[in-house]
């Protein structure tokens, strides 16, 4: 198994488990949220599947400079709506990594537009799934604090 295969295994696995998570929201809470401050429950789930869009612009040495999400003014209607959605965009960040040899992987630098810094491009493919997994952690806490049953992750 190449590099790519075993970083796309990692992440199939991880958006599995996201969308279990998610799948147990019940729509009357799309909207809450633990303080004013934080997303709301669907806006995280949109967080994290609007991030494939951006993450592949990056990997392919994209600018980020005149970002357009695909998202933008479109409204918050249900986790299958968002999940349907963002299909064809999270299909083309995994075809995108396929494309990517094991040398690319460990040689190519990536700079992350928000903060600058430089990671190989392997470790940063590796640092989004991070990100994800944090989300579902949060979503996790944010189940547990509307007192909602929480999904079964780790079968």
């Amino acid at each position: 198994m190449t590099q790519s295969e075993l970083i796309i295994l990692n992440f199939t696995e991880i958006r599995r488990r996201s969308i279990k998570l998610w799948n147990g929201l019940p729509e009357k809470y799309n909207n809450w949220k633990p303080d004013e401050k934080a997303m709301t429950a669907i806006e995280m789930v949109r967080h994290v599947l609007e991030a494939d869009y951006g993450w592949n612009i990056i990997i392919k040495n994209g600018s980020m400079t005149n970002y357009q999400t695909p998202w933008k003014n479109r409204p918050f209607i249900s986790v299958s709506d968002e999940l349907e959605f963002a299909e064809p965009y999270r299909n083309t960040f995994l075809e995108s990594i396929s494309q990517f040899s094991d040398r690319e992987l460990n040689e190519t630098e990536i700079i992350h537009p928000g903060n600058g810094d430089k990671k190989k491009l392997g470790k940063y493919l590796l640092r989004i799934g991070y990100h994800e997994s944090v989300h579902a952690g949060q979503f996790l806490s944010y189940l547990r604090a509307m007192k909602i049953n929480r999904p079964d992750i780790w079968d």
